[in-house]
């Protein structure tokens, strides 16, 4: 009993959480195809005409989604040997979030609950993100993100300065005529600038104000790059670090059922972060 049991749970396991064989190739792209279809009703149901036309055809399709991805999540939760972690886990949260909008919706009736169930019809946009479970680069970008937090904090922090600095001396120039009444004001018109948005609320009018804030126009073309630079070397170390780290015998994909560690090697029998059983549930 307990082996047929172990059986079915790790045969699920690999479906589910392995990419390298057929079932779990199929079982992927399956997922990616329901998850973009549902996504596609979001948008069809924020239009009010078709939504008016093909209610009753968006809800059942929407019941039938909702069905698939709660099978898909109990699915997920009973094939790891820590089901806490996985629920608690990024990809849990969002998978959970893109399930119960549903289902909370038959709690709340009636016409006072309508605009709560037009905000809760909004947490299906989050199934988009589960998209980035079929991105393989995404690893490596996620790595990238977070080696490049130090300096772009350093370089946010030296804008923010920039701006206070330019903010104040606009005020001085301008004052309350060319609508700069405050610092806090100034400031906001110089980030305004400094990121190329230019609402065009506030201008100034005076040629050394306008001087000035052509400098910041094409300061703020520069600074929009910095962030894209750093991003991309840290992404290029990465990719550069994985070939280097590659060997002829690559990785399976196989899911670690303990902690949920992923890629791990072809031949590998033990998990590479916990040690555990990689033929064990």
């Amino acid at each position: 009993m307990n082996t047929s049991k172990k059986s079915w749970r790790t045969k699920l396991h690999v479906i589910i959480y392995g990419t390298n064989t057929p079932a779990g190739k199929l079982f992927d792209l399956v997922l990616l195809i329901v998850i973009l279809a549902s996504i596609l009703l979001v948008m069809l149901e924020s239009v009010k005409e078709i939504d008016a036309k093909y209610h009753k055809l968006l809800d059942i399709a929407e019941w039938i989604i909702t069905i698939l991805f709660s099978l898909e999540y109990i699915a997920r939760v009973i094939t790891v040997k820590k089901p806490l972690k996985y629920i608690t886990s990024f990809y849990g949260i969002i998978d959970l979030l893109s399930t119960i909008p549903k289902y909370l919706s038959l709690i709340f009736f009636g016409t006072q609950s309508l605009v709560a169930l037009r905000a809760l019809r909004l947490l299906r946009v989050f199934r988009i993100l589960k998209i980035t479970r079929f991105v393989g680069a995404s690893n490596n970008l996620a790595k990238a993100m977070r080696a490049s937090r130090p300096k772009i904090a350093v370089f946010l922090f030296f804008v923010m300065i920039v701006c206070i600095i330019l903010g104040t001396i606009m005020y001085l120039i301008e004052g309350d005529e060319s609508g700069f009444t405050s610092i806090p004001r100034a400031v906001y018109w110089c980030i305004v600038t400094l990121t190329t948005v230019g609402f065009g609320d506030i201008a100034p009018i005076t040629p050394l104000g306008q001087f000035i804030a052509s400098l910041i126009m094409i300061l703020g073309y520069g600074i929009i790059a910095v962030p894209t630079g750093i991003v991309s070397a840290e992404y290029t170390t990465q990719d550069k670090e994985d070939k280097e780290k590659q060997e002829p015998v690559f990785f399976s994909h196989k899911t670690c059922t303990n902690c949920l560690a992923e890629s791990h090697k072809t031949k590998a029998k033990f998990c590479y972060k916990c040690g555990h059983d990689l033929d064990e549930l």
